[in-house]
């Protein structure tokens, strides 16, 4: 018998293994299940998303658009917070990082709320703000799972002006509300009416026929932090806090499905 025997490691304590391709399916679920593990325990039934560009910070250009994310994030959470309910309604959510995704995160710690951040590992820009509730903070290697909980998991959805990644997300929810993948009625507000409407002729994809003149009725503009803020709380009231919908199982959250299923 050889005494210098080692026994080999359990493969799902094996790290070489765990990082290696043949494990990519196991990463990938973990990325699904760590969250929802995380999100049943402290009880989120549902989200806000704040989206914007993490280059847009309290003293540069276009600046106010920070402190309105901050003041608007702060509002949610404080209506939130007087909710008659078990679970955790309407939390705010970020991806995580600087910028319009910091300004949200800190409205609503400064609020007195839990808040949510969803961040995607990358080799530059994006680290954890200091403003989430450390226990709600998820660092993610798949950008398509990141997708998924934001889609999950938010009732609503807040686009303040961003670049590649805020467009990558906005067009995203978009196109799943407006092919109706989604078991649910989402709320989208476009904050800045000028910035999108400079960037985006939407009018004109419903002119030359490739959106239904009715797309454009999946989306909304805001200009100020108390009009999105009535947009949000009217439309929130109205689909999700009727008696039936409070009457229903405390669920938080439930298994995903799509329409379909």
């Amino acid at each position: 018998m050889n005494d210098k025997f080692v026994r080999p490691p359990l493969a799902f304590e094996d790290g070489e293994f765990l990082h290696s391709p043949e494990a990519r399916s196991v990463r990938i679920l973990s990325e699904y299940l760590k969250p929802l593990g995380v999100f049943r325990k402290h009880r989120i039934r549902d989200t806000v998303a704040f989206f914007g560009s993490a280059r847009i910070n309290p003293e540069g250009p276009l600046s106010q658009y920070y402190e309105e994310a901050r003041v608007l994030a702060g509002k949610v959470t404080q209506w939130s917070n007087s909710l008659p309910h078990h679970n955790r309604r309407f939390v705010v959510s970020t991806g995580g990082g600087p910028g319009i995704m910091e300004a949200a995160n800190r409205g609503a710690m400064e609020a007195g709320g839990k808040t949510i951040g969803l961040n995607i590992r990358l080799p530059f820009e994006q680290l954890p703000n200091p403003y989430i509730s450390p226990e709600l903070s998820l660092e993610f290697g798949y950008f398509f799972l990141r997708k998924f909980w934001f889609a999950y998991l938010a009732k609503a959805l807040v686009v303040f002006p961003g670049g590649f990644g805020t467009m990558d997300e906005l067009f995203e929810i978009l196109t799943l509300v407006q092919t109706r993948k989604l078991h649910k009625e989402m709320i989208v507000i476009l904050y800045g009416s000028a910035f999108w409407k400079e960037i985006f002729n939407f009018e004109a994809l419903a002119k030359h026929g490739m959106i239904s003149p009715e797309d454009l009725n999946i989306f909304q503009f805001a200009d100020d932090p108390d009009s999105a803020f009535t947009i949000l709380r009217d439309g929130l009231t109205r689909l999700y806090l009727s008696p039936e919908d409070m009457a229903e199982p405390d669920i938080a959250p439930g298994i995903a499905h799509t329409r379909n299923e």
